[in-house]
């Protein structure tokens, strides 16, 4: 029976080889390249933000030909494949000479919160619409609360705000029911996330992964490589609760700063700002690949050895299988998992380039 079931998993692996288009796996970062000239200039770029489409990108900059300090610019581009193309300033409708930073738009392009001395969001119809007026009402449990926050991430849903507070930098989240209702008072991570030592750490700018599993954030907490890195939590639905976090590594994280991160809706790739090449005179946007891991048996080659592993831990939480559809899976191996591993079928590892 057991062999019959393997034979019929196999033949789903192979069947499902001829249709999976899109897939992900147990990763890797790729090295960090410089989003170039066409959005980094001499100036501070940060807090990118992108939309669930991936063609628009929002970030913060104080390079000249802005409104004031800071500004929000937007990048856009006309496929995923493309490069970004050159950033123009949101303008007057938007900006102000006041300090508008840190950016999180919303999965469909309707609305965009940002910080100026509080928490606002702007709205439109439609992405060929103009944006609306600044407004904070349904903040209202936010800003009047005795803490101040910063560095806003939204969730996929729409339905969860990621924030910073200041003295001390803890981590909190803000929900709300639907879209149209207002947002909650934030409640604090906790310390498995923000440590026990919160006084003296800063950790902030949070980003959350579409599937609302993996949170990412910039901290300069002991272990890290230096000035500022990058670390994860993770959880394995968003019912439990966030593990300790970990290290990026030293692929993302250098002996500067590295903070303000974004992942993409695929979970593809990694943004995020540092001052690596340029010391303190300017923050530049960067991006990384998550790269699939797929050889679960080291071999050197992704082949039916690795479909039965997977098909022997079927049903089961294993990490070394549980390989999507996201690359840090979902905490089941199933069909999802066979999808990614179809793709990468008889390809080297690592990828011969």
């Amino acid at each position: 029976m057991f062999g019959n079931k393997r034979t019929i998993l196999l033949g789903l692996v192979l069947t499902l080889a001829l249709f999976a288009h899109v897939a992900n796996a147990d990763y890797v970062f790729g090295t960090p390249t410089n989003l170039g000239p066409t959005v980094n200039s001499s100036s501070y770029d940060w807090s990118p933000s992108i939309t669930g489409d991936g063609l628009e990108m929002y970030f913060e900059s104080n390079r000249p030909g802005g409104e004031g300090t800071y500004d929000i610019w937007v990048s856009t581009r006309a496929t995923k494949e493309d490069d970004w193309g050159v950033a123009t300033n949101l303008g007057p409708t938007v900006n102000t000479s006041s300090w508008e930073d840190s950016p999180t738009i919303s999965d469909d392009g309707l609305e965009l919160y940002f910080n100026d001395w509080g928490l606002w969001v702007r709205r439109r119809a439609t992405v060929s619409d103009p944006w609306g007026e600044r407004e904070n009402g349904s903040l209202i449990n936010i800003n009047t609360s005795n803490v101040t926050y910063a560095t806003p991430c939204l969730s996929s849903d729409g339905l969860s705000l990621f924030l910073a507070s200041w003295d001390p930098w803890d981590l909190y989240v803000s929900t709300r029911p639907t879209r149209d209702d207002l947002w909650s008072e934030p409640v604090n991570l906790g310390p498995t996330v923000n440590g026990v030592n919160s006084s003296t750490w800063q950790n902030y700018c949070p980003t959350i992964s579409a599937d609302g599993l993996l949170l990412v954030f910039s901290s300069n907490r002991p272990g890290g490589s230096g000035g500022e890195d990058l670390w994860m939590t993770r959880r394995s639905t968003i019912d439990d609760p966030w593990s300790v976090p970990v290290n990026l590594g030293p692929t993302i994280n250098s002996g500067r700063w590295e903070n303000q991160s974004e992942i993409s809706s695929d979970g593809r790739t990694l943004l995020f700002c540092s001052n690596r090449h340029s010391g303190n005179a300017d923050y530049d946007i960067l991006q990384a690949s998550i790269d699939p891991v797929v050889d679960l048996n080291g071999d050197g080659i992704v082949d039916s050895a690795d479909m039965v592993i997977m098909i022997d831990n079927w049903g089961t939480d294993e990490p070394l299988c549980d390989i999507g559809p996201m690359p840090w899976g979902d905490g089941i191996v199933d069909v999802q998992d066979l999808i990614v591993l179809a793709e990468h079928l008889f390809e080297e590892f690592p990828p011969v380039e």
